[in-house]
């Protein structure tokens, strides 16, 4: 499969057991729908049977009205909230204004052209001559965060399907291309938040992002011209890097198959093994980015380090906290499981019970239920735990929109 194709759900879900058991079928392949017994051809009639259960996946009419409008109070408080310069939030990090567009264009809100013609508009303000989408900050650690920054406007600008733009994502698939990070140190093959920073470092979140980035804007490279060099990243190196992230069969149960943040240092935390080495701690949200950024870099769902990091989710299943990280980084969390496992393309997930459920209706009931509604009736998302800058309703809110519209 070329990597210029989109991911997508196609048919019913693969049986739950393919999951956990070697198979002699392929992988993808899809088991066919319960078929009643041939009608009689007794005569020129004949009645077909239909099942009434309703497939994996798909939501009750009831849950799907809560959904959408769910959606609609929450592209309603962000539309009141953009900015007269096509901004949101904080100006300087022009990602958020992306990911907050990026709701609209997933949208039918009657708003959706305007809102998403001014942001773009404010997002070309912030591109540099060397490909970059961001702000310098010189002043601040981590400087404009310009990596971050680029891989989410380049999606967002791709996603808008306007060719007048398509330029501008070329020149930032060069930056991002460019960002990678080589010298055969720990890092090699990652991507890290700043560029010009003059210290080898990477982690798997921005490398997440990164891989996410190049994958979805591949096909703007069938738009340069015949004498151009055609900009890809090193696909192997990465994903040799994010391997190095996700934990083995030594890290004990709780930790096996899933992820960390980046070499010699988990956001979760240490724990000691059966053999009293010190673990980098797995959590929810880095796993499911690890899952999601080897799917990007085409690795068979079949493949032991997919599985792997799909069984730890499975184990690990909630939907009350960001596993590992309680409400840190919850809204994040809700946003990138979804989009791992709309990838992963199953619909259940298996419970220790025995019992498989429906994530997809988890993870709308459970969006449904945290967002804010007004006296207005518009609604929004926050997270009243701060780090990772999930106390900005924006932010929560443009994270739980982009989920609630893949459901």
């Amino acid at each position: 499969m070329s990597r210029k194709k989109h991911f997508i759900t196609v048919g019913i879900t693969i049986a739950i057991i393919l999951l956990y058991h070697e198979s002699s079928q392929a992988i993808g392949q899809k088991p066919l729908p319960a078929r009643s017994e041939p009608a009689s051809t007794s005569d020129s009639c004949s009645t077909e049977i239909v099942s009434s259960v309703r497939p994996a996946g798909i939501l009750t009419q009831s849950l799907r009205n809560e959904v959408d409008s769910a959606i609609d109070r929450g592209l309603d408080w962000l539309a009141d909230k953009q900015k007269e310069n096509g901004s949101w939030s904080n100006g300087d990090f022009p990602a958020l204004t992306a990911l907050a567009a990026q709701a609209f264009i997933g949208s039918k809100h009657p708003a959706r052209e305007h809102v998403i013609k001014k942001a773009v508009q404010y997002i070309l303000t912030c591109v540099h001559e060397d490909g970059g989408i961001y702000r310098n900050l010189s002043d601040r650690q981590g400087g404009g965060l310009c990596n971050y920054n680029t891989a989410i406007c380049m999606n967002m600008l791709y996603l808008t399907k306007d060719p007048t733009l398509i330029p501008v994502v070329q020149n930032a698939r060069t930056f991002i291309a460019n960002s990678q990070h080589f010298g055969g140190d720990i890092y090699d093959g990652g991507f890290g938040y700043d560029r010009n920073t003059q210290r080898a470092y990477a982690d798997l979140l921005n490398t997440y992002y990164s891989v996410e980035a190049m994958q979805v804007t591949a096909g703007a490279e069938d738009f340069r011209g015949g004498s151009e060099r055609r900009i890809d990243i090193d696909w192997e190196k990465t994903i040799k890097f994010i391997e190095q992230m996700q934990n083995k069969s030594g890290s004990g149960e709780e930790n096996e198959g899933g992820f960390f943040y980046k070499p010699g240092e988990s956001k979760a935390g240490t724990t000691t093994n059966d053999q009293g080495i010190i673990v980098f701690r797995s959590y929810g949200s880095i796993t499911y980015a690890g899952l999601l950024g080897l799917i990007y870099a085409e690795i068979s769902r079949n493949d032991p380090r997919v599985l792997s990091a799909f069984h730890w989710s499975a184990r690990h299943w909630s939907l009350q906290e960001n596993p590992g990280m309680g409400a840190q980084g919850m809204y994040f969390f809700y946003n990138i499981l979804t989009k791992a496992l709309h990838a992963y393309n199953s619909d259940l997930i298996p419970r220790p019970d025995g019992i498989s459920l429906s994530w997809r209706e988890e993870v709308a009931k459970r969006l449904v239920e945290l967002q804010k509604v007004e006296a207005s009736g518009m609604g929004y998302w926050q997270n009243d735990t701060g780090r990772f800058w999930e106390n900005d309703p924006v932010l929560s809110t443009s994270y739980s929109l982009i989920a609630l519209e893949l459901l």
